[in-house]
């Protein structure tokens, strides 16, 4: 919502709201009904755990120009949460791409 993120307990249905800012770079991992650990102090949620991995789409990515091995066939992308980072410069826009939310790097392509 507006004030933040939205987590819900699944045996108690009880909810827990976390400002973005709290989050950092973490918000950019969640996608919707992921199951994520809320770190708790008191009341308050204080930010979450979440799964090694994450699959989100690539939604903008330059196109590779063949023989273009100066940047180490690397290329900036962005994905479906507004998070950019480096992929291989065969992934193109649209490809579906694994990201190890610890380190903020590209893992592999997801087959779908």
């Amino acid at each position: 919502d507006e004030s933040g993120y939205v987590f819900m307990d699944q045996k108690s249905y009880e909810q827990t709201s976390i400002a973005g800012d709290v989050l950092g770079d973490d918000h950019y991992f969640l996608v919707d009904n992921m199951e994520v650990k809320v770190l708790m102090f008191g009341e308050r949620g204080i930010g979450v755990t979440l799964p090694n991995f994450v699959n989100l789409r690539v939604t903008q990515s330059d196109p590779w120009v063949k023989g273009d091995t100066a940047a180490g066939n690397n290329k900036p992308a962005t994905v479906e949460s507004g998070y950019t980072l480096q992929v291989p410069s065969f992934v193109e826009e649209g490809t579906l791409i694994q990201i190890d939310t610890r380190t903020g790097e590209y893992v592999t392509r997801v087959k779908e």
